[in-house]
């Protein structure tokens, strides 16, 4: 079976970030012929349409152009998504010949009281006008302030942890599955 390439792409910037802890998660826990490359957005500028393409933004469209799926690290601000995984998702849509129309994705998030329930939704509102395909289930909503992660932001080594860990790699193994059966 050929290899899968997926690129993951996380809403939060902050250096202990929960949600770069879960895509570095997915990474390690991927199944086999599977590979994740994490987009580094901290230098992404505002999108505007007039404004030339910065590298970091050509970095990111071709990352995006050969990924054969998306995993989105969405965190939750104000009721809805991050407006860094938001501009990255703007960026890459602007380029010309619909990049992300008909690629599967996953959606998964840490933060506090419901984790990021209502940003996903909101964030799958954008999925839909994008065309993504994003998996419906199994839905990933952590609490970051629980004792599933680690002070780094990395998924905790306890028993919390590896509840969490497991979700995780059922996520992977299903979108995993989904895009390959999409390429027969």
């Amino acid at each position: 079976m050929n290899d899968l390439n997926f690129l993951g792409i996380c809403g939060s910037l902050r250096s202990a970030s929960r949600n770069m802890g879960l895509l570095r998660r997915a990474a390690a826990s991927l199944p086999e012929g599977v590979r994740l490359t994490i987009a580094d957005i901290s230098e992404l500028p505002f999108y505007a349409e007039d404004r030339e393409k910065p590298e970091s933004a050509l970095r990111l469209i071709e990352q995006a152009r050969i990924a054969d799926a998306l995993v989105l690290a969405c965190p939750e601000y104000n009721y809805s998504m991050a407006p860094a995984l938001k501009n990255a998702l703007d960026w890459i849509s602007r380029e010309p010949g619909s990049l992300l129309a008909g690629k599967c994705a996953a959606i998964l998030g840490a933060g506090g009281g419901m984790g990021t329930s209502r940003a996903q939704y909101h964030l799958r509102q954008t999925c839909v006008y994008l065309d993504l395909r994003v998996l419906n289930k199994p839905e990933l909503f952590s609490n970051a302030f629980s004792a599933s992660f680690a002070a780094n932001g990395d998924v905790a080594d306890n028993p919390e942890g590896e509840k969490l860990a497991a979700n995780v790699r059922a996520l992977m193994e299903e979108l995993a599955r989904t895009v390959r059966e999409r390429k027969v």
